[in-house]
């Protein structure tokens, strides 16, 4: 056999190569991932029922996992017929539990013979992180939006004062409506500066209304929001002090993420 010039031995180099590199590009096995394994979570066995992961934070019997916001006591709305509805002499009330990011599932129903116009119609909330006693912290807005003018930040699934929602879903007064909300907790740096915001995803009797939306702060009635650093924090439901009939919710469970 005669030997090969160093330009043929190149070009052979060249040549083996690129097969080499035609060969791992063509096979699907190279693009495949099998660790880690996802967790199996088992889908609830009905229609918004809670997937095994959850935490069930009323399911129609009692108020053990929820206090009263104010002074921590034992939550004293009115539990009856598998739902629970806001008593206002009370105030609010958030869980014992403390989360930061997860998914929420809420139920909840405005009184088919509501009265009142307005912000005074039905008006309710659920703040995602609960930073005081009162109403601070991240609120998405809960009230009657069917056939109800107001401004567009404050309506139902709104993040209150900060972001109207991108469509009205809102069902009739005496509909149960359905809040699925993914929270992204903002994280602050040690100094209390914001490392980043936080966000919502939330879907409004299955339509989606927030996508992604990223917080300039927490909920203020009055001037614009701004961030407070806080670890972990309750969710809260309000018992707002309009004069129309309270609202009731059910069916309320979370998946810390």
């Amino acid at each position: 056999m005669k030997h090969l010039t160093s330009t043929a031995l190149a070009v052979f180099a060249i040549s083996m190569a690129g097969s080499a590199g035609a060969s791992a590009q063509d096979d699907p096995k190279a693009t495949e991932q099998w660790e880690p394994v996802p967790k199996v979570v088992t889908p609830g066995a009905k229609e918004n029922a809670p997937p095994s992961d959850a935490v069930v934070l009323f399911d129609g019997r009692d108020l053990s996992r929820w206090e009263a916001s104010k002074d921590h006591s034992p939550a004293r709305w009115k539990v009856h017929e598998g739902v629970v509805t806001v008593d206002k002499t009370t105030g609010n009330i958030q869980t014992k539990q403390r989360f930061r990011s997860y998914q929420l599932h809420l139920e909840w129903q405005i009184p088919k013979d509501i009265t009142g116009e307005g912000q005074g119609r039905g008006n309710s909330g659920v703040f995602l992180a609960s930073t005081g006693p009162g109403d601070e912290g991240y609120e998405v807005q809960i009230m009657d939006s069917f056939e109800n003018k107001t401004y567009v930040n404050g309506q139902a699934a709104s993040i209150y004062k900060q972001a109207a929602p991108l469509v009205n879903a809102a069902r009739r007064p005496g509909e149960w409506q359905t809040y699925d909300i993914v929270w992204t907790a903002p994280v602050f740096a040690a100094d209390g500066s914001v490392k980043s915001p936080a966000y919502v995803t939330l879907f409004h009797n299955g339509v989606l209304v927030q996508n992604h939306t990223e917080l300039t702060g927490e909920t203020f009635y009055i001037g614009k929001p701004k961030y407070k650093a806080y670890t972990d924090a309750p969710i809260k439901l309000q018992a707002h002090g309009d004069h129309s009939q309270p609202i009731s919710f059910r069916n309320i469970w979370v998946r810390p993420l």
